[in-house]
């Protein structure tokens, strides 16, 4: 497993630290979501895991030790953080045997990861041509090749097409199933829902929220009662003459907040309305996250 403690990382002339006193855990057998607004940390957090980054304060673990004073790290760790960090005069198969080498693999992990990425026909093909795509999925392979308990992926689906995607999902639970601790950061919401069990949520270097997924949700989240009548205007007088806190929404229905659908439904019999639809809409991860990170972004855009 990963253990944070009490990580702080200060750079020279910063105005405030990039890592702020953050402290969390990546259990095995799940995955686990690294969320945050860009610049919240994510990124130097995984550097100094890795021992990329030497921190300011705290220490990051893996296995209860140090990533400097493991042996044969591949055969611990595996990570992607940057698919362009490769060298374009190698082949694929080239830049696999080099790290399988410097950890004592043994060269049959290479043909066995480039066939589990997809890449065994691109083999023997240069790095400068392959797309980012190609890239995202040759650092996939390195980050398996020592079979590792742990594996860091700082934004593994960027550049993948929509099967790729789906491939990286399936990937990540899957080894998580093998009961490995996995660290993913992403952008995209709506994959991490349906990636990640559990997330570790930062912003501006603290941490926000450590919980599951479907508790982030709830917990930050806004739950509200969707309904419809077949008289709109009758629903409408019947909600404004209520405690209910309602808001007008599309297609003639009504959002209302505060009340359970039963309370509705018992509403609206007894003032004679007659509904057609009534159901209940949870704000989706990236509602959630946004609502809950909105003071943590660092750069924000305007809408023209």
């Amino acid at each position: 497993m990963i253990e944070v403690q009490h990580l702080s990382k200060s750079y020279d002339g910063g105005e405030a630290p990039a890592v702020d006193d953050l402290s969390f855990e990546v259990r095995p057998g799940i995955v686990t979501g690294f969320l945050g607004p860009n610049g919240a940390g994510k990124t130097t957090t995984m550097r100094m895991v890795l021992g990329l980054d030497r921190p300011t304060a705290g220490r990051a673990l893996v296995d209860g030790r140090p990533y400097a004073e493991l042996d044969q790290p591949l055969r611990r760790v595996g990570a992607l953080l940057d698919a362009h960090a490769l060298h374009g005069g190698r082949t694929a198969r080239g830049h696999l045997r080099w790290l399988a080498q410097s950890n004592g693999l043994p060269d049959r992990r290479v043909e066995e990861v480039l066939g589990q990425v997809g890449l065994a026909e691109a083999g023997r093909k240069r790095i400068r041509g392959f797309s980012l795509g190609m890239r995202q999925r040759l650092g996939v392979a390195a980050a398996l090749l020592g079979d590792p308990p742990v594996l860091m992926l700082d934004e593994p689906v960027n550049g993948l097409d929509p099967e790729g995607i789906r491939w990286i999902r399936r990937l990540l639970k899957g080894l998580a199933a093998e009961g490995r601790a996995v660290l993913v950061s992403s952008h995209l919401m709506t994959e991490m829902a349906l990636t990640a069990d559990h997330l570790v949520v930062i912003g501006r270097g603290r941490l926000l929220a450590d919980s599951g997924t479907e508790e982030f949700i709830e917990r930050h989240g806004r739950s509200r009662v969707r309904v419809r009548a077949v008289d709109p205007d009758k629903l409408a007088a019947l909600l404004r003459g209520s405690d209910l806190t309602a808001e007008p929404a599309e297609g003639g229905a009504w959002e209302v907040t505060g009340a359970p659908p039963e309370e509705i439904a018992a509403l609206a019999a007894a003032g004679g309305v007659v509904l057609y639809e009534i159901a209940v809409q949870q704000d989706s991860l990236e509602e959630a996250f946004m609502r809950m990170t909105a003071d943590s972004v660092e750069y924000r855009a305007v809408a023209a």
